[in-house]
């Protein structure tokens, strides 16, 4: 982010002064010179830096099943009351059941009838009173029949529809009344499992480029990837971190992008599926680097620059160059070796060369970059 013009001009006409020998000078004869003026500052300390990225990333529930009609009929009656918990194997839906019933009663006498004719035909088959044809054919009629009821018996069962995983069932897509399962299995319902949740995300594949060339010419460590944090729409970060459990081994043909998707516990159903985030996602580590507050960096015709303030109170400018943002302060890469003090409050009194009084101001974020 570039310094507005309105704090670089006033910053340039004092640099110009300080070369001019005017910066900091006395007021006219007879008159006192006026007091310092106070500046806020910050103490440049080193230390290791996590670099991250936000990504953007869709919720999806850890497990979704869609409930379907696997018999034709009509629906009797919905069992479950709408956004309520749901346990696996409990009966969501009952469909007509009265054909079905009569099929099985029918399939049942089918093959009683098979039963008793292969038992009937067995000592003769040995007495050879009857030829193995047809004792065959008989034998084949039984398990015709076993499979009949076997059909028969699983269309009954299927009359009524349970729950296939437990989790959170939305509304019913359908009402008693309707005809269902009519040359498709139509949807009755949907279940999600929500006590944990997966978070979808992209990372760019030339960003993640240019970070394995950076970690190779050694200018960056690699981060710890495993965990990630969720960034939510208000800028908030979700109590619970994530563990990506999941890359991609090829980037999208048409954008680049390497999928990702992590984990998190959702034990309070704040996640719900289909919310946009973002994956806080650990890049890597810059080791003795310098953050500064993006208020402390200005930008001018030679780059960037800092004020800093000696021991003797004079305000010096340092050239310094500038990494990433980290959450809201610059990474600085070059022109801080520690130690110095740094004007973060009041730069527009600064002048170069002139004397300051300092007062010290929260430091930078943590090391961490949270």
């Amino acid at each position: 982010m570039r310094t507005p013009n309105w704090i670089l001009l006033p910053v340039a006409a004092a640099f110009m002064l300080a070369a001019c020998g005017q910066g900091g000078q006395a007021g006219p004869a007879g008159k006192p010179s006026a007091p310092p003026a106070e500046v806020g500052v910050v103490s440049v300390t080193k230390g290791s830096t996590l670099l991250t990225q936000d990504l953007p990333g869709r919720v999806q529930a850890i497990r979704s099943a869609q409930i379907r009609a696997r018999v034709e009929g009509v629906l009797e009656k919905r069992l479950f009351a709408e956004g309520s918990d749901v346990k696996a194997g409990v009966a969501l839906f009952h469909i007509d059941a009265r054909t079905y019933k009569a099929a099985a009663e029918s399939a049942r006498a089918d093959l009683a009838l098979a039963k008793l004719n292969v038992d009937r035909y067995r000592p003769l088959l040995e007495q050879k009173a009857v030829s193995q044809q047809e004792f065959d054919v008989l034998l084949a009629k039984f398990k015709q029949a076993e499979a009949a009821l076997a059909k028969a018996e699983l269309d009954l069962e299927n009359a009524s529809v349970p729950a296939p995983i437990s989790g959170r069932i939305g509304r019913a897509l359908v009402t008693e009344g309707a005809l269902v399962g009519k040359g498709e299995a139509t949807p009755l319902a949907t279940i999600e499992q929500l006590d944990r949740v997966q978070v979808v995300f992209v990372q760019n594949g030339s960003d993640l480029f240019r970070l394995r060339q950076a970690l190779k010419r050694g200018k960056l460590r690699q981060a710890d990837q495993a965990q990630v944090e969720l960034v939510l729409e208000d800028g908030s970060v979700f109590p619970r971190r994530g563990k990506v459990d999941f890359t991609d081994l090829a980037a999208d043909p048409d954008t680049g992008a390497i999928s990702l998707r992590a984990e998190f516990l959702n034990p309070g159903r704040e996640l719900l599926p289909g919310t946009f985030v973002r994956i806080r996602f650990p890049q890597a580590r810059f080791e003795d680097g310098v953050r500064l507050p993006q208020r402390a960096v200005l930008s001018g015709p030679q780059g960037q620059l800092v004020l800093t303030v000696r021991a003797d109170g004079k305000v010096v400018p340092r050239p310094v160059k500038t990494g990433t943002m980290v959450g809201d302060d610059w990474l600085i890469t070059d022109g801080l070796e520690g130690g110095e003090q740094v004007v973060v409050d009041g730069v527009m009194k600064a002048r170069p060369g002139a004397e300051v009084k300092v007062v010290p101001v929260a430091p930078a974020k943590s090391a961490e970059g949270k």
